[in-house]
C-alpha cells in the first residue's frame, strides 16, 4: 500500500511509522500543492490537515486513490463531489479537542473583556498606564452559544462556572441537557439581541457560509463581543468589520478567518494573476487584523499537546479501519 501523509510534524512520523510497518509510507510537512506531483502519483491513501486543498484537478494526479484521511474534523477542503465521483472514501477525526477549543475560546474572551492584548502591547513599549483599560466582570453577564454541539457544550459549562448566564440556539435541543446545564435554549434572533457576547461552533456549509452576515449582525447587541473558533467562512468579513468600525461590536476574538489559506501562502498568490476578489480578501484580512479590537490567533484553537496527540491516534485508527476493509468515521 502507497501511503502518503502530508502536513505532517517531525514528532508525529515516528509514532505512524511504528504503526504502519508494512507499508510504503512517504513524508512531507508541505501542503498537497506544494509537493511534485510525481511524488504522490501512486497515491493510494492520502492523509492531509486543513491547508491541503484537496480538489477534483489534485484528486486526478492520483489515479489510484481509494481513501482520504483528514487529521481535522472540518473537511471542507476535500471534494466530496469529486471523491464521490471516484469512489474515494473520506474519513475525519470527529472528537479530540472539545475541551480544548473551548478553553481557548474563553482565552479570546478574557483577552478581549480585560484588555489582555492591549496591556502587553502598552507594557512592552515602556507604558504602564492603566487609561482605558478598564475591562468588565463575566459574572452576570450573557453569553450566546450558536452550535451546541460538543464543544458548544464545553464552553457552556465554562461559562456556568464564571457564572455568566447562557443562551444557546441548535438546530437539535436537548431540554434535559439545557435543564441539567442551567442554560436555555432560545431563537437565533433572541440570542443575537440579549448577549454580551456571542461565540460560533458550528460546521462550515454551504448552507452556513456568511452564517453572521450584516443582518444578523445589525441584530446583535450594541458593544457586545463575537468570537469565532470556528470556521472563518461563517462570519462575513466585510460585515465584521464596518461593525468595529462603527463601535457596534466592540470586540472580536477569531482563531480563524475567511480565506485564511490566501494569507499563509500569500507570496505565492502575489507572484502570479489572481482575481481581484482574491487580493481584496487578502488586503481586507490585513485590515482586519490590525484592528485594536481584534484579537486574533492563527487557527490555534485545537493545538494542545492533548488534543494533538488524540487526532493521531484516531486519525491512525482510521487508517487501520481502511486498510482492514472496516472503515471508521466516514464522511464520505
Amino acid at each position: 500500500m502507497q501511503i502518503s501523509i502530508l502536513e505532517v510534524n517531525d514528532w508525529e512520523i515516528p509514532f505512524l511509522k511504528e504503526n504502519l510497518p508494512a507499508h510504503q509510507v512517504t513524508f512531507s510537512n508541505c501542503k498537497i500543492h506544494e509537493v511534485d506531483p510525481k511524488t504522490i502519483s501512486e497515491t493510494e491513501l492520502l492523509s492531509v490537515f486543513i491547508y491541503s486543498r484537496v480538489d477534483r484537478q489534485t484528486i486526478n494526479l492520483m489515479p489510484r486513490l481509494r481513501w482520504i484521511a483528514t487529521r481535522s474534523t472540518g473537511f471542507d477542503h476535500i471534494d466530496l463531489e469529486a471523491c464521490k465521483d471516484r469512489g474515494i472514501q473520506v474519513a475525519n477525526v470527529p472528537n479530540y479537542g472539545e475541551n480544548t477549543v473551548a478553553e481557548h475560546t474563553f482565552a479570546l474572551i478574557l483577552s478581549l473583556s480585560r484588555h489582555i492584548h492591549k496591556s502587553y502591547v502598552r507594557v512592552t513599549s515602556g507604558n504602564f498606564s492603566r487609561e482605558g483599560l478598564s475591562g468588565f466582570d463575566l459574572k452576570g453577564k450573557t453569553i450566546g452559544v450558536i452550535g451546541v454541539g460538543r464543544i458548544g457544550l464545553h464552553v457552556i459549562k465554562i461559562a456556568r462556572g464564571f457564572g455568566m448566564q447562557v443562551l444557546a440556539t441548535d438546530v437539535r435541543q436537548d431540554s434535559f441537557l439545557a435543564e441539567l446545564m442551567g442554560f436555555q435554549y432560545v431563537s437565533l434572533e433572541d440570542l443575537l439581541a440579549q448577549s454580551d457576547i456571542v461565540t460560533l461552533h458550528l460546521p462550515y456549509l454551504k448552507s452556513t457560509h456568511h452564517f453572521l452576515d450584516a443582518r444578523r449582525i445589525a441584530i446583535m447587541r450594541q458593544g457586545a463581543l463575537l468570537i469565532n473558533t470556528a470556521r472563518g467562512g461563517l462570519v462575513d468579513t466585510d460585515a465584521l468589520l464596518a461593525a468595529l468600525n462603527s463601535g457596534k461590536l466592540a470586540g472580536a476574538g477569531l482563531d480563524v478567518l475567511e480565506g485564511e489559506h490566501y494569507i499563509s501562502e500569500e507570496q505565492e498568490m502575489l507572484r502570479s494573476e489572481q482575481p481581484v476578489e482574491v487580493l481584496r480578501g487578502i488586503v481586507r484580512d490585513h485590515v482586519l487584523l490590525r484592528h485594536e479590537n481584534v484579537v486574533f490567533t492563527p487557527h490555534n484553537a485545537f493545538n494542545s499537546r492533548e488534543a494533538t496527540q488524540r487526532i493521531l491516534e484516531t486519525t491512525m485508527n482510521n487508517i487501520r479501519g481502511f486498510l482492514s476493509n472496516a472503515p471508521v468515521n466516514l464522511v464520505a
